[in-house]
């Protein structure tokens, strides 16, 4: 077995620019960080007889980047029908703006602040752009507008940040609630049982490989970290900064920011539960 294997999710190696699957090619954003882990993955989506793609995030307002996307769709024959967002941090959709005069086309969104056009996504829409089965699949919980995107024909979900291609994602309390996000997981856990879904097309990091395995993960770190904080609240400390500092003491300082918006949405949560 590989290293690659033996990690959650099974993540794919080599270069995370190109092709993933049959429909789909990654175009990474140069916004590394801490945060973003190697960039953001702006990925075109296409049906392979079509002339017409969809472009789901475009990433941030990086006008070398988001003419590389418009470049390598146009190098395929086809062109941009359609710009969707899966939601609104700037690292996935400042650009779209940008983007859309680029191409001319509609961005569609969950929140309608973010949409250029008429019109939202809501749960349960299809996108049949160029002849794509694409299937809106509400995820809230990392933001209250989070999407994803079933693509039935590859046995994939594009996931934005609710699933990552390595390490875990945060609850962006107040905006993200960790209520939402274990029924998003557990939503995202029936796609990969019921509806045949084994890849995770990742919004930051590598394609994964075993959708389930990588869900399953998920779910049980979450499980463990509401177990530390409620320990750290039992033992005294009562601030969301004390929390991260017991229960987050191996994990890079820089990340503490970001770890303190999850502890608050864990204890509002508990909170809620009547746990503490």
């Amino acid at each position: 077995m590989s290293d690659a294997a033996a990690l959650p999710g099974q993540p794919r190696g080599g270069v995370l620019s190109g092709p993933a699957t049959t429909r789909t090619f990654n175009v990474l954003a140069p916004n590394a960080s801490a945060m973003t882990l190697d960039g953001t993955n702006t990925w075109i989506v296409a049906e392979p007889d079509s002339d017409l793609a969809v472009v789901i995030d475009p990433g941030p307002l990086d006008d070398v980047h988001l003419r590389a996307v418009v470049d390598t769709v146009e190098r395929t024959g086809r062109r941009v029908g359609l710009t969707l967002l899966t939601h609104g941090h700037p690292d996935h959709a400042e650009g779209a703006a940008r983007f859309a005069e680029l191409t001319r086309t509609k961005v569609l969104a969950l929140d309608m602040a973010l949409c250029l056009g008429d019109e939202g996504l809501t749960a349960g829409d299809v996108i049949t752009t160029g002849g794509l089965e694409l299937r809106v699949v509400p995820t809230p919980g990392h933001t209250a507008d989070s999407l994803s995107f079933h693509l039935p024909a590859d046995r994939a979900v594009l996931t934005g940040d609710t699933i990552l291609g390595r390490g875990t994602t945060l609850v962006a309390h107040p905006d993200g609630r960790l209520g939402d996000y274990l029924d998003t997981l557990r939503r995202l856990r029936s796609l990969t049982v019921d509806d045949g879904v084994h890849t995770v097309l990742p919004g930051h990091g590598p394609v994964l490989e075993d959708a389930q395995g990588a869900v399953e993960f998920y779910l049980a770190h979450r499980a463990h970290r509401l177990a530390q904080v409620e320990t750290a609240v039992e033992t005294g400390h009562r601030t969301p900064a004390g929390v991260v500092a017991a229960v987050y003491a191996d994990v890079d300082r820089s990340l503490w920011p970001a770890a303190e918006l999850s502890v608050r949405a864990q204890l509002e949560y508990l909170t809620e539960h009547g746990l503490i």
